[in-house]
């Protein structure tokens, strides 16, 4: 006579090997979508500093173009000081600072 073999120990080894392969697959399509989205985030930040870049030189190229005030727009110099001296300077004093005198 044979001997059955019992089907609870086929099903809990079925089951088993199931479910690790099941977690298996979750760990490896949650490395994907971890992985894709750092290259995403990687792909985001190269954009942006292209971006500032262009547009840096795009401003840079921009001034360096524009039309520097000629001297003429500048005010003549006092008629009693010589045409080759240093122009006055202008000192500035913060607004926080008050001077008294007494």
């Amino acid at each position: 006579m044979t001997t059955a073999t019992p089907l609870s120990n086929n099903t809990q080894l079925s089951e088993n090997v199931t479910t690790k392969s099941q977690e298996q697959n979750l760990y490896q399509s949650s490395g994907a979508i971890v992985a894709a989205i750092v290259v995403g985030v990687i792909i985001i930040f190269t954009a942006v500093l292209l971006i500032l870049k262009t547009y840096n030189r795009r401003m840079r190229v921009k001034r360096e173009l524009e039309p520097k005030p000629s001297k003429a727009a500048m005010p003549p110099p006092p008629l009693g000081h010589n045409s080759l001296s240093q122009p006055p300077t202008v000192t500035f004093i913060p607004v926080d600072i008050h001077l008294h005198s007494r």
